[in-house]
Order: C-alpha cells, then sequence, then structure tokens
C-alpha cells in the first residue's frame, strides 16, 4: 500500500542547518521537504503557500522572529503542526510557543531518529516534548484554558472519567503533571518507587493513557494539577 509522505517545511536562519536538515529528511522513507526559508518574512509567505503537514521553526528568524511565524502559521495555515527546532534552553519561549499553539519543541543536538519521530509523531496529532521541556511548560500552566487545544484530548482519545481514580492515584497524577520524576515521587509520598510504578499502570489503564506526557495533558486539561 502507497502512503502519502508527511510533507515538511524547514525554517532555519542558518544555510547549513537548513541544508543539512532538508539532506538528513530526504533520505527518510515517508517524508518528503516541500520548502524552506532562511528568514521569518520568507517562511510565512511559502508556508501558505505550501501548506505542509509539519514545520520546523527556528525561533531566532532574521526579520521576524519565530514566536511571530507561529502566530501567523496558527491564523492563515493551521492545519500545518508547527514543531520548534530550538538551540537555546529558554523556557519561557517555549511556554509562550505552547500557549500559540506549538505541537512540539525539538533541541537542535536531536538525533536524526529523534528528529523524525518528533515529525511523525506530531504529525498524527501528538505533542511532542522531551522530559525537562515538559515539567518547565508544566509548572508554568494554571487553568487548562491557557494550555493549546490539543491536550483537550490526547490522539484523538477523551479521557475516561476521572472519578475511577484513588485518592492516592490523584496525588500522583499531580505530581507527575508538576514535573517530578517516580524516585522523587516516592519520596515525597514515601512510598517505594516500584509502588509509583505499580500506581502508574493502573492510572495508565483507568485513563487509556500510554505514557507521562498524555497524563500530565490529562491532568491539566481537568484542573487536577492545581488541585490539593
Amino acid at each position: 500500500m502507497v502512503t502519502t509522505p508527511i510533507r515538511v517545511f524547514i525554517a532555519d536562519a542558518h544555510p547549513i542547518v537548513l541544508e543539512g536538515l532538508k539532506g538528513i529528511l530526504n533520505q527518510q522513507p515517508g517524508i518528503e521537504v516541500v520548502g524552506e526559508a532562511s528568514d521569518g518574512m520568507d517562511a510565512i509567505d511559502k508556508i501558505v503557500q505550501t501548506t505542509p503537514d509539519v514545520v520546523l521553526l527556528d525561533l531566532k528568524m532574521p526579520r521576524v522572529d519565530g514566536l511571530t511565524v507561529l502566530r501567523s502559521i496558527q491564523t492563515r495555515t493551521p492545519q500545518s503542526k508547527v514543531i520548534l527546532f530550538a538551540s537555546s534552553d529558554n523556557k519561557e519561549d517555549f511556554i509562550e510557543a505552547m500557549k500559540l499553539g506549538c505541537a512540539g519543541i525539538l533541541q537542535k543536538d536531536a538525533s536524526v531518529n529523534m528528529i523524525e519521530k518528533s515529525i511523525q509523531k506530531v504529525h498524527q496529532g501528538e505533542i511532542w516534548l522531551d522530559s525537562n521541556t515538559t515539567a518547565a511548560v508544566f509548572r508554568h500552566f494554571s487553568s487548562p484554558s491557557d494550555f493549546p487545544a490539543a491536550a483537550a484530548h490526547v490522539n484523538g482519545k477523551l479521557p475516561r472519567e476521572r472519578a475511577q481514580l484513588s485518592q492516592r492515584e490523584r496525588e500522583i497524577i499531580i505530581l507527575i503533571a508538576q514535573g517530578y520524576k517516580n524516585k522523587e515521587i516516592a519520596e515525597k509520598m514515601f512510598i517505594t518507587e516500584q509502588t509509583v510504578k505499580n500506581h502508574l499502570h493502573n492510572v495508565f489503564d483507568k485513563l487509556g493513557v500510554s505514557d507521562r506526557l498524555e497524563l500530565a495533558l490529562y491532568a491539566i486539561h481537568n484542573s487536577l494539577h492545581v488541585k490539593g
């Protein structure tokens, strides 16, 4: 069966990054680079013209910065999913990008496999963040309305009724959404790390989520992360 390739646009201020990414991605089965730009204004025009499935977007673009490009894409070609391709560790920019509807954040030192995987996941409707960025983003959101609409459901699946959760399970979900790791949760709750893992296994099954990111998005959407 022939599958339609994921159409990707690359916007980066550095020509060497553009050429490198284009060469790498064009070698990946299922991905087609449909355009490129080295400044923000040019990126907006070309993205509107090509309507790609996924945009890899540098934050620090000349003429028009990456966040402005993101705003324009969300308004003019909302079907295009945006992954920030970031060289900095500026969490404030990341948080603003997520509020604007960015679908993922990828560090420029990511492996080829991670770049390919992030494009595939975002194209499928998921949100792509590494663990450090996830924690930073979640700590800054205070209500479900602050988070992009994609958080309302994950992978097209509506979360199941949270009344099934025990109090201990809810406490663990809150800590996950605040960015804590299993070991830290175990220490805070005076239980073993294995017990935390057991609770998480049960929570994943009850809510129909498959990983910590989906679980944290569920918590944010249902305001669990702001409840004591």
